[in-house]
C-alpha cells in the first residue's frame, strides 16, 4: 500500500509541475530553436566558440554515449576470460581484436569440434564505459545489436540484457530510432525503414540539450550579442534558463527509459529542448506492489519525483521566489546536483555533499524549504566518519537494477537510510503509470500496454488489459482506434477479429497510405495482409502486403512475406525481384534464402542451387528449422541419406514436435 500511495502522490506532483503556468514557461516558445527553419549544425560548430566547454562535456558519459568500435573507444578486456556462453541455445561467443577491427565470432562445439561458426564485425560500440559496452554491427547502412556486452563494473562478458533466458535474438535485434535517438545524438534515418541509417554521430552532442543552433550561430556571426547575465538569448536554448518543468523534460527525454507511446504524427526525432515532453511522446512504467527498492537502470527522473526532497522544492516553484534567469534556483532539479559539461567521474563526492548542505545545515531554519532541516546528519559518529560524512552513500545508495545485470547505479530516490539489499524479484504488477503526463488518454493508455506486450512481457493480461482502454462499440470508435485495435487483435492470433474491424471502415485502401518514420500505416497494413493470408484470401493479402512494402519499402519482413504470397499465386518474376531486392540489401537476412530456394526448387526443379540457398540460410542461423527441413529435403534427393538424417537429427532435438521432420526420417528409414 505504501508504494501505491506514493505513486499517487507522486502523480498529484506531477499536475503541480506540468501545468502550473508562469511568464516563464509562455516565453519558452519564444526560443529560435522550436522554429521550422532551425536546423542542426553539429557540435564542432559549436566547438568553436566553446572550447573549453567542448573539451569537458567530451569526456561525459554523454559524449562517450556512442562510437566507432576502436582500441580506444572499447573498456572491454580481451583475455581468457573474452567468452560467452548461451547454455540454453548452445551457442558461444568470442570477441576479439583482428588488427584494428573487434570481431565477434559465433560458434558451437561438439566435443572439441567446432560444427557451426560466423564471424561478424563490430561496427559501433555503445556506452561510455562507465557501466557497460554494447556493440552493433553494420550491414549496408542497417544497425543491429550483436549479442555480446562488457560489463566494465564486474569486468564479465555476458549476454546483452533481454537476450538472456532464450531469447537470444543473435544478430537480428534491430538498433530503431527509439534507441538510437537516446544514446546517440539524431542520426539521419531513411524514412521507410526501421533501421537504416544514412548518417549515424558518434555520441550524445550540444543540440540534444541546447536545440538546433543555426539561427544562432548565424545571429552570432552577424555578432548580436547578449549580455546573459541580465537577459535570456532566446537564439539557444540555456536549459538552466528554462522552467522547471520544461527543464526537467530535456533530461527525461532520455532518462526515464521505459515505455515510450509517440503522439499522434510525431517520431522520437520531433523532441526539441523548450517542448514539452508530453508533446512528442508519454512515457510509461510498470508499477509493482510491495517492492520501492526495485528501479531500471535510467530511472534517475523518476526516482528523484519520488523523493520528499523534490516534492518539497514545488511549493517554492509556486511561489515564484525564483528570478526569470535563474528559475530553478529554488528547485531540486538534475542541474541542481550534476553539471552535464563535466563528467561525474570527475565530480567530487564534495561537490554533492555541498548541495545537500545547502539545506541541511546549522543555519537552516523554519522559513527553509525543508520542515525541520534546522537538524544535522542524526547518524552515529563513527558511521558517519567510516563514510567521510558522504550524505550520498546512505541517503542514495547504489544498488542493482532490475533491467541490467552485473551494474549497480546510483538510486536518485532521496530519503531517509535504507539498508543496501539485493533487489527483490517483484511479484505483483499493478498498472502501467505515464510519468510524464497525469492526464493521457484511454487511447494512449492502451497503446502503451500493447508496447509493454510487445516489446518487454508477451503475458496475454496485458493485451487484455489494453483492449479495456481501445473502445470498439462503435463505428466511430472503431475508426478512431483502428490501428491500435487491428495490433491488439493480431497480437491475439485473432485473425478474424482483425478483419471485422477492416469491414467496419469503409474505403480502407484510400486510408493507409501515411508513409512516416513512427511507420504506423505501413505495420496496420502488414497486419492486416498477413490476417487476409491466414484466411486464404491471397488476392486481399498481397494488396495490404504490397502497401506496406510501397509504404516501408526497407523493411525485410515485410517484402519477405509479400513475396511469399506472390510465389502462391503464380506471380514469379515478381516474387524473384523482392527476394533478389532483399538479398542485395542484407544478404544475412535467412529467411529469404530459404524462401527463394523454395521457389526455385518448385518453379525449376533446380535441386542444387535449392540446397546451396538452404546451406547460406543454416551458415547464417544454424537452428532455422525450415531451413534444416528443406535441406534435409534436398540432401535426400540427392541421394546424401546420412547427411540429410543428421540435418533432423537436429531438429527433431530442437523440435521433437515437428510432423515434417518425423515424416521425413520415416521416408528415409524405408
Amino acid at each position: 500500500m505504501y508504494f501505491r500511495s506514493l505513486w499517487l502522490k507522486l502523480l498529484s506532483s506531477f499536475v503541480i509541475l506540468f501545468y502550473s503556468c508562469n511568464d516563464s514557461q509562455k516565453d519558452a516558445g519564444k526560443y529560435a530553436g522550436l522554429s521550422d527553419s532551425a536546423h542542426y549544425v553539429g557540435m564542432n560548430t559549436c566547438r568553436q566558440c566553446h572550447t573549453d566547454i567542448y573539451n569537458t562535456f567530451i569526456q561525459t558519459g554523454m559524449g562517450q554515449s556512442f562510437d566507432l568500435a576502436t582500441h580506444a573507444k572499447s573498456s572491454a578486456r580481451f583475455d581468457e576470460h573474452a567468452l560467452i556462453h548461451d547454455s540454453i541455445r548452445n551457442l558461444s561467443y568470442h570477441p576479439y581484436w583482428l588488427n584494428d577491427s573487434l570481431m565477434l565470432d559465433e560458434f558451437r562445439l561438439s566435443g572439441v569440434d567446432t560444427v557451426y561458426k560466423r564471424t561478424e564485425r563490430i561496427r559501433y560500440i555503445v556506452g561510455s564505459g562507465q557501466h557497460t559496452n554494447s556493440h552493433m554491427i553494420y550491414e549496408n547502412g542497417y544497425v543491429f545489436q550483436a549479442p555480446a556486452t562488457f560489463f566494465t563494473q564486474s569486468k564479465k562478458w555476458d549476454l546483452p540484457p533481454g537476450f538472456e533466458g532464450g531469447f537470444n535474438s543473435r544478430f537480428s535485434r534491430k538498433i530503431e530510432l527509439e534507441c538510437m535517438s537516446c544514446h546517440n545524438a539524431y542520426p539521419e534515418i531513411v524514412q521507410g525503414s526501421e533501421n537504416k541509417y544514412l548518417n549515424i554521430p558518434h555520441g550524445i552532442d550540444c543540440e540534444r540539450c541546447h536545440g538546433p543552433g543555426s539561427i544562432h550561430v548565424a545571429l552570432k556571426q552577424q555578432r548580436e550579442l547578449i549580455d546573459t547575465s541580465k537577459y535570456i538569448d532566446y537564439s539557444i536554448v540555456n536549459p538552466a534558463k528554462l522552467p522547471v518543468a520544461l527543464q526537467l523534460d530535456i533530461c527525461q527525454r532520455c532518462h526515464i527509459q521505459g515505455n515510450a507511446v509517440l503522439a499522434e504524427g510525431k517520431s522520437f526525432l520531433d523532441f526539441r529542448p523548450g517542448m514539452k515532453l508530453s508533446d512528442v511522446m508519454n512515457v510509461f512504467m510498470p508499477v509493482y506492489k510491495g517492492d520501492e527498492d526495485a528501479h531500471i537502470m535510467a530511472s534517475h527522473a523518476e526516482r528523484l519525483k519520488m523523493s520528499k526532497c523534490f516534492q518539497a522544492t514545488l511549493t517554492k516553484i509556486e511561489s515564484k521566489q525564483s528570478s526569470a534567469l535563474r528559475p530553478y534556483k529554488n528547485a531540486l532539479t538534475c542541474v541542481t546536483c550534476h553539471n552535464p559539461h563535466v563528467s561525474v567521474k570527475s565530480t567530487s563526492s564534495e561537490h554533492f555533499n555541498a548541495v545537500c548542505r545547502n539545506c541541511h545545515n546549522e543555519q537552516s531554519n523554519s522559513g527553509n524549504i525543508h520542515e525541520g532541516s534546522n537538524k544535522l546528519c542524526t547518524e552515529k559518529i563513527e558511521i558517519r566518519n567510516a563514510s567521510n560524512n558522504n550524505c550520498v552513500s546512505c541517503h542514495m545508495p547504489k544498488s542493482g537494477s532490475t533491467d541490467i545485470p552485473h551494474v549497480t547505479t546510483t538510486d536518485h530516490f532521496i530519503r531517509k537510510k535504507v539498508s543496501v539489499k539485493t533487489v527483490k524479484a517483484i511479484q505483483e504488477f499493478v498498472r502501467l503509470a505515464c510519468i510524464n503526463n497525469p492526464q493521457v488518454s484511454n487511447k494512449v493508455t492502451g497503446a502503451a500496454y500493447l508496447n509493454y506486450y510487445e516489446k518487454f512481457v508477451p503475458k496475454s493480461v496485458f493485451l487484455d488489459s489494453a483492449k479495456k482502454y481501445l473502445d470498439d462499440s462503435s463505428a466511430d470508435s472503431i475508426l478512431s482506434n483502428f490501428r491500435d485495435l487491428i495490433r491488439w487483435a493480431f497480437l491475439k492470433n485473432d485473425y478474424a477479429r482483425v478483419l471485422q474491424y477492416v469491414e467496419a471502415v469503409p474505403d480502407l485502401s484510400n486510408k493507409l497510405n501515411h508513409a512516416a518514420y513512427s511507420n504506423n500505416d505501413a505495420w496496420t497494413a502488414y497486419r492486416i495482409g498477413e490476417s487476409y493470408g491466414y484466411s486464404g484470401n491471397g488476392e486481399k493479402a498481397e494488396f495490404f502486403l504490397q502497401r506496406s512494402v510501397d509504404l516501408e519499402p526497407y523493411n525485410f519482413e515485410f517484402r519477405n512475406k509479400l513475396a511469399m504470397i506472390q510465389h502462391k499465386s503464380g506471380k514469379i518474376d515478381a516474387a524473384v525481384k523482392n527476394y533478389e531486392w532483399i538479398l542485395s540489401e542484407n544478404p544475412k537476412f535467412a529467411s529469404a534464402w530459404i524462401n527463394y530456394g523454395y521457389l526455385i526448387l518448385s518453379t525449376q526443379q533446380d535441386v542444387n542451387r535449392a540446397d546451396d540457398m538452404y546451406a547460406k540460410a543454416l551458415a547464417l542461423d544454424p537452428d532455422n528449422e525450415q531451413a534444416l527441413l528443406n535441406k534435409a529435403g534436398t540432401r535426400f534427393y540427392l541421394g546424401k541419406k546420412k547427411e540429410a538424417k543428421a540435418l533432423l537429427d537436429h531438429l527433431l532435438v530442437l523440435n521433437p514436435g515437428n510432423e515434417n521432420a518425423k515424416a521425413l526420417m520415416s521416408q528415409l528409414k524405408e
